[in-house]
């Protein structure tokens, strides 16, 4: 487990948690932070993949407009990643999207196989784009993805197959956006869970175990079945 220097299309270059199995890979899985960069969290999950056989590679997504992010969760370093997010949202089409295409690109090569992007808040969203735009994107899944459920983001056509998981009780996403996102993509397995925003996530107070583990049981069921 250790950071690795990559380079976007553009010659941008940007870091790379990359956690490694103990036996040969079984494919590559890529891990789309939250707005609180590549924190002890997102590492915590990539080495989780890596546990169950896949090259986690987990790309440093603010890197185009702040290097070293690792927030916490207290408010001040919500709005920092606030703020990081919109500046990111803001860069020029395709934005990061190119930097998750040399993360896919590194997992794969690693990873001997196909390759699954798993992404949380802001990462979900990223995920969600991916499965549209990127090449080598072989399943995606968008853990309560903020954004993917409005009307310009729901139109999207994915290229691979998806599998979302939302909260019943997000304050950020809610749940008619859901439904309406359910309704417009009958292709996309939807899983909606009786928690909050960022259920997943052990270091926040919204963590809901049981929700996070069933979503967690159901991705890996997935992956096994579209990446290997």
């Amino acid at each position: 487990m250790t950071f690795h220097s990559l380079a976007s299309a553009d010659g941008t270059l940007f870091d790379a948690y990359v956690a490694t199995p103990t036996s040969t890979p079984r494919g590559g899985v890529v891990v789309l932070q939250e707005i609180f960069g590549v924190n002890a969290h997102i590492c915590q999950v990539a080495d989780g993949w890596a546990a169950d056989g896949y090259v986690a590679v987990a790309p440093a997504l603010f890197q185009r407009v702040r290097a070293g992010v690792e927030l916490g969760y207290d408010p001040e370093d919500r709005a920092t990643g606030v703020a990081l997010k919109a500046q990111v949202e803001a860069l020029p089409a395709p934005g990061v999207l190119p930097d998750v295409q040399a993360a896919v690109d590194l997992a794969a090569r690693l990873g001997q196989g196909k390759v699954g992007v798993v992404g949380y808040c802001w990462g979900g969203l990223l995920a969600w784009r991916a499965a549209e735009v990127l090449a080598g994107v072989a399943a995606a899944v968008p853990y309560y993805g903020g954004g993917m459920t409005t009307e310009g983001e729901r139109v999207r056509q994915p290229r691979c197959p998806v599998l979302a998981h939302f909260a019943a009780n997000d304050a950020h996403i809610p749940l008619d956006g859901v439904r309406a996102f359910e309704a417009a993509q009958p292709g996309v397995v939807v899983q909606v869970y009786p928690a909050q925003h960022g259920f997943n996530c052990d270091h926040r107070e919204a963590w809901n175990a049981s929700a996070a583990a069933l979503a967690r049981g159901r991705t890996a069921v997935f992956l096994a079945q579209h990446v290997g």
